[in-house]
């Protein structure tokens, strides 16, 4: 490259595109600095709906790979469930589908749930174990703790009875 065609490109007058794409990449770096679990498309989400700025995902994704900015909610699957075409022990169908209950303490369901939220970029987790009542569809009890583990199970249980 000729000097002359280098100081040229370095006093040019910046084009209106680039002014356009450093504004875009200034609210990108906001979005991604307030919730770094957010990958692109939630990103062009935001910048629409409370930016007023409406713009293209791959635009959006180019930006995010020049300023190297990835989401952290990507993680690798440990594969904490069985496969179902190999299951170790299948349980007995007691309710067979039928998911009404004619008296209160009838029919109960329980289930655990694992909940992920961020300290900063730091994913932390937590667990919701709930007994349900299917006569008329209410929590009996629930405990939220930080491990998955039997005792979780069997407090909520203790607590509904």
């Amino acid at each position: 490259m000729s000097r002359a065609a280098y100081y040229k490109w370095l006093h040019r007058e910046i084009p209106e595109n680039e002014h356009k794409n450093r504004r875009i990449a200034d609210e990108i770096e906001k979005i991604h600095t307030e919730s770094p679990e957010k990958g692109y498309r939630r990103i062009r989400d935001d910048l629409e709906r409370y930016h007023g700025i409406t713009v293209n995902d791959k635009c959006v994704l180019r930006i995010c790979r020049k300023l190297h900015m990835k989401s952290t909610i990507k993680y690798s699957n440990h594969g904490c469930t069985r496969q179902a075409a190999n299951p170790q022990y299948i349980a007995e169908n007691i309710l067979n589908r039928e998911f009404t209950a004619a008296a209160p303490n009838e029919k109960w369901l329980t289930d655990v749930t694992e909940f992920h939220y961020y300290i900063g970029i730091v994913k932390q987790k937590v667990y919701l174990s709930a007994i349900l009542d299917l006569y008329d569809r209410r929590i009996v009890s629930y405990i939220i703790r930080a491990h998955n583990n039997n005792v979780l199970v069997f407090d909520t249980v203790d607590e509904a009875i």
